[in-house]
């Protein structure tokens, strides 16, 4: 993928009004990624919306969902009224498209 999941994700939320900051953050030396909570790369905020999200590939959103499902602080998160995501990307007829789970 030349441009990443999250970059295209940040790039539609904001198009469609939303604040967003990417959350997920690099850790030099562990070399590995580490989501907010264990499964949101990015928070946005819309009126009075929370949504967490995870940005990924089409062909990865299955696990991604399995990720969500299974994590520890799932409960917490949605007890807290956020909005849950799975945003998948790819191209189809050279162009970018994407599908959105919700698992609020």
């Amino acid at each position: 993928m030349a441009t990443s999941p999250t970059q295209l994700t940040l790039k539609l939320l904001r198009d469609e009004g939303w604040t967003v900051e990417v959350v997920e953050r690099w850790i030099p030396g562990a070399n590995i990624r580490k989501d907010l909570f264990g499964f949101i790369d990015l928070v946005a905020l819309k009126n009075d919306m929370t949504l967490g999200v995870q940005a990924t590939s089409y062909s990865n959103m299955g696990a991604r969902i399995k990720k969500i499902e299974n994590a520890e602080l799932l409960s917490q998160v949605r007890r807290a009224s956020w909005h849950l995501w799975v945003i998948g990307w790819r191209k189809q007829n050279n162009r970018w498209t994407h599908k959105v789970v919700d698992l609020s």
